[in-house]
């Protein structure tokens, strides 16, 4: 009996150590909080209230990747469930990069295909202050979640909405419920446009 509960011990061990080196994470992002806001123009005020954030999630290939993402504090704790819970349903996310990757540049980050928050910019074709600007706002998948305009224009440029690709989000997807519960906003409600991949809470 004693040898076969060693037995056991040594099969539940390896088995373990198999599950570890199986999930082994690949590395999408790992600044310092001064390195992912570099740059910016945003107030002291503004750069104060925020935080840098590591998230865990499942990518297109399949293996567990691990980014990060500039959020205000207040909303801090929504982000790090709403990323538990895409990595629990293994909902793909492309990555997750601060767009000081990208120089700033949202219409490139979003090329990417790359989930970001914190962006001290304006509402696109207004004067507006985006609720980005102040690390209350998300995008997630971009390109598998573009901004449709009622002309028929279409951010980014190329892409399509289809609930039935992997990655896109739809109305009754864990994820957008647990955001919405929370208070936030989806643009994929919106009748002015719909911005499938924008999550705001003001």
């Amino acid at each position: 009996m004693i040898r076969f509960s060693i037995l056991i011990f040594i099969i539940i061990a390896v088995l373990q150590t198999y599950f570890v080196q199986s999930q082994e994470v690949i590395i999408d992002s790992e600044m310092t909080f001064e390195e992912a806001i570099k740059g910016t123009k945003a107030p002291k005020k503004i750069i104060d209230s925020l935080t840098l954030v590591d998230v865990e999630y499942f990518s297109f290939d399949g293996k567990l990747h691990r980014g990060q993402v500039v959020v205000n504090i207040a909303v801090k704790d929504d982000v790090i469930e709403a990323f538990k819970i895409i990595k629990e349903q293994k909902f793909p996310v492309q990555k997750v990069i601060p767009i000081v990757k990208y120089d700033w540049d949202d219409n490139e980050s979003m090329e990417q295909n790359n989930t970001s928050a914190f962006n001290y910019r304006f509402v696109a074709g207004t004067e507006r202050l985006s609720h980005h600007a102040t690390g209350r706002a998300i995008d997630i998948n971009p390109r598998n979640n573009p901004v449709i305009y009622n002309d028929g224009k279409i951010s980014p440029k190329g892409c399509s909405y289809n609930p039935n690709v992997k990655g896109t989000l739809k109305n009754d997807f864990q994820p957008v419920t647990f955001f919405k519960s929370n208070g936030w906003r989806w643009g994929g409600d919106w009748t002015s446009l719909k911005d499938y991949h924008h999550f705001d809470k003001p």
